[in-house]
């Protein structure tokens, strides 16, 4: 990758590199085509989705006016006793005073006023105007300061505050409503999920005229944005050492006098008190940020979009990041945040530079683990720690982050890291994976889901800081979780459920029985090991802790060399991979810990296993294939009679490198019928001869000399020579089948280097026939994909299954899809290989998946999202592939289209390392209706995935309509398996009779008899129809006619069997109701007509098919 030309601020590297070299480092990463394209295109994206402030503007403002009038003109009261006023307030105004759990008491000394807010002001988004189109919550947020007389000294005590502000905002609710309750709609809702703050939120009615259409009402009504109405507290208010983190202000049960010290702290209610003083403060420092850095404010944009798309908000429920905390990270980080206190960002970066460095700024920041304080006179670390992520902003004595989880940090560090990674490895494809896709999908972005119940009663449950039963048993749920995986997971996340409005006129609902989405993402290598190894029994301490966290599962394991540990023994689920193994640790360790049943657990995504199940045997099965493979290596090198010394003997089947659909077992009472491809190559001679048709027929003088050479050598080897199915004598014409008693066999062909340079030859000679030179160049074409793209391509997947454990289901997996949906007879299985191959190269906007189902499911959003008819897909597996090269390969894309417009040759453009001409896999398919239909299949697919979620069932994406075709043709299982079984060889009915058969074994297939089919059909049939085909077991056959053979004048080329349709004449007085004329015909005088005889074409093909076709099902009859 080519790197930037700009120049970069040289600073002293004594003490480390700086923040700001690392974040003006991380901006210049790509090279400077890269990076002009990508600031190209999010300065497009900021135009796209800026809102237009001019649309509503002046309706909000009118709106934010008349409520400012109102609430200054609410008449005010004196203070008086809560349970008094309480009652009579909400009996004469109908509202419903919305005091946080728990409610006041009725002996409660406590008195409520109302006075004139102090300021009422707008803060937020819309001030700042950062606000987005795609945004799902667009509302203004207007702030109503309450007066420092209505509080007491000691009201940030037991949650004195907070009843006083319920109050404030019933008392102004009510006064809203009765002015403006004709055009606007109140119900109450928490801020960002906070159950401690209830507030306001207007919204217009839809009062539009009946015949107005319902899309205008809405439309009326999304223009105009909800208003938010939030009473806060007095700027500086409450005393700041009373409210530090390691304070107690919940003394229940005791007086308010005594001292704190020896109390649990209550770290989330303080901070919510201090921040409820802070609004003012926090949009000058938003301010004075927009004013000083010209970019700070497309900066917020971009960050709220890659933010929205990752499913993060300011909500408790969304991680408690959102658009406010980016921003005021930004607007610090422009002050200072340095090591010395000096600025990381500076204020002439560009938005892209500004977004870019936050991210690394997020990442090396570790927040996850370290206390972050950004300001002078930072307090003691020891006051700030606490068991929130901490992001101490000393201006303001706030932690920014207090809403965050454990949870919720890691994974917004992990997709920061992620962005970046794409941003550094993918210059040409970074800015769909950073703002288009959505990643916050948890069927394509987790390996293991499961619900669980929230337990309904509170009992040793939730804590004193007034969180909430939900946050505070989510924290004890992921503690447990990510103390019992331990390795076995990279990431543990929780999925909150949101908090809902309610009526103004009712109280806030009670929390139902909800449930916890818990979403983990596996490390393949750890997460099925059956046994899980403890601390060593002579250190007591920790033994002991790990003997009370795992309770009577644990037991002891004594190694060879006499060393003894604690362990845990989990192999009796090892048969079910490391879902299985991972299901039962989590029940086991719930059910112990916190008394979840296994009835509140729900495991999604299990009906996988019915549609294609993987198990630990399937390793092994590979494993042999390859053990087999080295040993067949071996015997063909060890042989001495040979002419010429073997160079290369290289693996082509897919058994061979852990992709193919049916694990390769055999044994000898059941060898492989289908052999393992192997090509040989010797080392270079002049004793080749010089003619294409005299290498073929030395390539069956070296096959008999292995054949016979092994069987010499080796007893347990037979041999066969088989015959291609060749037409001309210039394309290879043999092969040798190698059986082994083990059950092993193995399908070699001979590599010959001069017959690519007599193809390369004989297509560049101008002084012979076209085509000659068109039949060469397919059989070059040919030639290249068996002895040079094969042994490249199966090295490649090769070493990338054993890179990425999960790479070998995935491929499986998606050629099931394939062949589910009748697509594979079109594709090369190499092809689909590559599409994988692509997902775990290429994971942006997610890591390297862990799992068969979230690698097959990114397939399918890669083949959704792919326009293949502009873009090539380029996989770069080598990492060697220069911007150079992949501007080459779109300008010969460009070419391609320009010479065949219609794509009737080259459809899919697929380059690799090895093969930028981009045609290699797609030389013969798939045309243009089928790559259509596969991108169809995978958005219908992906749509499913994101609608449905987690009620999506598995076994639907892999199911098609047969009634799209017009033609089925029905195999006979019963025949094709007697084929298969036996290679059509008779038996009789007694075994003791069929004495043909003793000691005689069938022969190895050629290939599947539904496949020899196939190839009969098209080779003759093409033209009228297009046939599709699953896995070689597939029993039907399906077909669509042609729609472009319509009726025509009779000449030399029909393509065809056709009969007569009538005159011309008649038929264009009848309107040409068939579909028009072809253009063939001159359109004068008369003549006959002639239209697809299919009744005669089916009745061939039933001939050709015989007993394999069982019957003929036609669209419309039988």
């Amino acid at each position: 990758m080519e790197t930037s030309t700009a120049k970069r601020r040289k600073i002293d590297h004594a003490n480390g590199r700086s923040s700001l070299e690392a974040a003006s480092a991380s901006a210049s990463t790509m090279g400077a085509s890269g990076a002009s394209a990508f600031v190209l295109e999010t300065e497009e994206l900021l135009k796209e989705v800026k809102l237009d402030y001019s649309v509503s503007s002046a309706n909000v403002e009118n709106t934010l006016r008349q409520f400012k009038d109102v609430i200054e003109t609410l008449e005010p009261h004196e203070p008086l006793p809560i349970t008094d006023v309480s009652a009579k307030f909400e009996r004469t105004n109908r509202v419903t005073i919305p005091y946080p759990d728990p409610k006041p008491a009725k002996s409660s000394p406590y008195k409520l006023a109302f006075e004139k807010p102090s300021q009422v002001n707008v803060v937020g988004s819309w001030v700042l105007k950062t606000n987005v189109k795609s945004q799902p919550d667009l509302a203004v947020d207007m702030i109503v300061v309450m007066p420092t007389s209505i509080f007491q000294e000691k009201d940030y005590l037991n949650m004195r505050y907070f009843y006083k502000r319920a109050y404030y905002l019933a008392y102004v609710t009510a006064g809203l409503r009765k002015t403006l309750g004709d055009s606007m709609e109140f119900v109450f809702d928490h801020l960002h999920g906070n159950l401690l703050l209830p507030i306001l939120v207007a919204r217009p009615k839809n009062n539009s005229d009946k015949k107005d259409s319902s899309n205008n009402a809405n439309s009326k009504i999304k223009s105009h944005p909800a208003i938010r109405i939030i009473p806060c507290a007095p700027e500086d208010y409450f005393p700041t050492p009373k409210l530090t983190v390691i304070s107690n202000a919940i003394r229940q049960g005791k007086s308010e006098e005594t001292d704190d010290d020896t109390k649990v702290p209550t770290p989330f209610y303080n901070t919510t008190l201090k921040a409820e003083s802070q609004f003012s403060s926090y949009l000058r420092l938003l301010y004075r940020a927009a004013n000083s850095c010209p970019a700070f404010k497309d900066a917020c944009v971009l960050g709220r979009i890659w933010l929205q798309q990752r499913g993060f908000s300011g909500n408790v429920s969304g991680g408690g990041f959102g658009h406010f905390e980016w921003a005021v990270l930004i607007a610090l980080l422009l002050q200072g945040g340095g090591r010395k206190g000096e600025a990381v960002l500076s204020p002439s970066l560009h938005s892209t530079q500004l977004f870019k460095a936050t991210l690394q700024y997020i990442v090396s920041a570790n927040l996850q683990k370290k206390l972050v304080v950004i300001g002078a006179d930072s307090p003691s670390s020891e006051t700030l720690r606490q068991s929130m992520p901490v992001l101490y902003d000393t201006a303001r004595g706030i932690n920014v982050l207090y809403k965050m989880t454990a949870w919720s940090i890691t994974l917004l560090t992990e997709q920061a890291k992620w962005s970046l990674s794409a941003i550094n490895n993918s210059p040409l494809d970074q800015f769909e994976a950073l703002f288009i896709v959505k990643a916050d999908q948890p069927l394509q972005m987790f390996d293991l889901l499961l619900g669980v119940n929230i337990p309904t009663s509170q009992e040793g449950v939730e804590s004193i800081d007034r969180r909430g039963l939900i946050w505070d048993f989510s924290a004890k749920l992921y503690n447990t979780l990510k103390k019992a995986l331990g390795e076995r997971a990279q990431l543990v996340h929780i999925n909150v459920p949101e908090t809902t409005t309610w009526p103004i006129s009712a109280a806030s609902p009670k929390e139902k029985r909800k449930s916890l989405l818990v979403g983990i993402t596996i490390d393949p290598l750890k997460a099925s090991q059956g046994r899980e190894y403890g601390p060593p029994y002579e250190d007591k301490k920790e033994a002991a802790r790990f003997r009370e966290f795992w309770g009577e599962k644990t037991d002891l394991w004594q190694f060879p060399d006499g060393n003894i540990v604690e362990s845990l023994d989990w192999t009796e689920y090892s048969y079910l991979g490391f879902p299985g193994i991972c299901e039962a640790i989590i029940r086991y360790i719930l059910k112990f810990r916190l008394n979840v049943e296994d009835s509140d657990l729900e495991f999604y995504g299990r009906d996988l296993s019915k549609v294609m199940s993987f198990a630990p045997s399937d390793k092994l099965a590979f494993d042999s294939a390859k053990q087999a493979f080295e040993m067949f290596e071996r015997d063909v090198r060890n042989l001495e009679d040979l002419p010429l010394h073997v160079r290369h003997i290289s693996a082509i089947s897919p058994e061979l490198r852990r992709t193919s659909l049916s694990t390769p077992e055999f044994n000898f009472r059941k060898p492989l019928l289908q052999p393992m491809e192997v090509v040989v190559s010797f080392e270079v001679s002049g004793k080749w001869p010089e003619n294409l048709a005299a290498i073929q027929r030395a390539k069956i003088a070296f096959l008999l000399k292995i054949g016979s050479s092994l069987e010499e050598v080796k007893e347990e080897v037979k041999t066969h020579l088989g015959l291609e199915s060749a037409t001309r004598d210039d394309e290879n014409l043999a092969f040798l089948d190698v059986v082994y008693e083990n059950g092993a066999s193995f399908r070699l062909r001979v590599h010959s280097d001069l017959e690519e340079s007599l193809l390369e030859r004989k297509t560049k000679d101008q002084t012979v026939e076209r085509h000659i030179r068109t039949e060469a160049a397919d059989l070059l074409a040919s030639y290249r994909r068996m002895y040079t793209n094969l042994p490249l391509h199966n090295q490649t997947v090769s070493t990338f299954c054993t890179r990425f454990p999960a790479l070998s289901s995935s491929i499986r997996l998606t050629k099931h899809w394939f062949n589910s949906h009748k697509l594979s007879c079109h594709f090369d299985e190499e092809l689909i290989e590559l599409f994988v191959l692509q997902a775990f190269l290429k994971p942006y906007p997610w890591d390297t998946p862990c799992s068969a189902m979230t690698g097959f499911l990114r397939t399918l959003l890669l083949l959704s999202r792919w326009d293949w008819r502009d873009e090539p897909l380029v996989i770069d597996s080598a990492d060697s592939l220069s911007t150079s090269q992949r501007l080459g390969i779109g300008t010969r894309l460009e070419a391609w289209r320009k010479i065949d417009p219609n794509m009737n040759r080259t459809v899919l453009f697929v380059a690799t390392s090895h093969d930028v001409s981009g045609v290699a896999y797609t030389q013969h398919g798939p045309s243009k209706v089928v790559a259509t239909r596969m991108t169809s299949l995978a958005r219908s697919a992906c749509k499913a995935v994101k609608e449905k979620s987690l009620d999506l069932n598995p076994r639907s994406l892999f199911q098609t309509p047969l009634h799209d075709y017009d033609v089925l043709l029905h195999l006979s299982p019963k025949v094709l398996k007697s084929i298969t079984r036996d290679n059509a060889t008779r038996h009789s009915l007694f075994k003791n009779l069929d004495d043909k058969q003793v000691g005689k074994e069938a022969l190895p297939l050629v290939e599947p008899p539904a496949q020899t089919l196939l190839k009969r059909l098209n080779a003759m049939y093409s033209s009228p129809l297009l046939f599709f085909h699953g896995a070689p077991d597939d029993d039907v056959i399906a077909a669509l006619w042609n729609p472009l053979l319509h009726r025509r004048k009779f000449n030399v080329h029909m393509p065809c069997s056709l009969q007569s349709a009538g005159s011309l004449r008649s038929t264009v007085g009848n309107g040409n109701a068939d579909g028009g004329m072809d253009g063939d015909g001159d359109g004068e005088g008369e003549g006959e007509l002639f239209e697809v005889n299919k009744n005669a074409i089916l009745a061939e093909i039933a001939r050709i098919g015989g007993d394999v076709i069982e019957r003929i099902e036609v669209k419309g009859g039988s």
